[in-house]
């Protein structure tokens, strides 16, 4: 399995940007399809975004699509999640998923390791 740490949330306006990060330990990193979820209060958490392994799929929730971008640099062990127009509904917990599995998952529940989350929230 892999340790993962995000970073980069914050209180931004809206349609301000953020970027978050989330930086993986292990050597088998390159191998972990990795995604991004986010959770308010108790509620579900949510799918925002997948990529697999070697960053030539990648998926989006329609919620995000076209605002949202996922990518990785698996020489730096580290997944992205670059947030452009972030509107208040946007506001929650951001979590950073690892599954060993080479495709695209969309359900938290598919996925083993995760980080300790990173808050995001967006004023109006």
């Amino acid at each position: 399995q892999v340790q993962l740490v995000e970073s980069g949330g914050g209180l931004v306006q809206a349609g301000g940007s953020l970027r978050l990060s989330c930086a993986a330990s292990g050597r088998t990193f390159p191998a972990y399809t990795m995604a991004w979820f986010r959770q308010v209060s108790r509620e579900e958490r949510e799918f925002v975004a997948a990529i697999s392994p070697y960053g030539g799929n990648s998926l989006h929730a329609d919620s995000v699509s076209g605002r949202f971008t996922i990518s990785r640099d698996n020489a730096k062990n580290t997944v992205y999640l670059q947030m452009n127009n972030l509107q208040p509904e946007d506001t929650a917990v951001y979590y950073c998923e690892a599954v060993d599995y080479g495709g695209l998952l969309d359900h938290t529940g598919k996925y083993d390791c995760w980080g300790q989350g990173t808050q995001v929230t967006v004023s109006a």
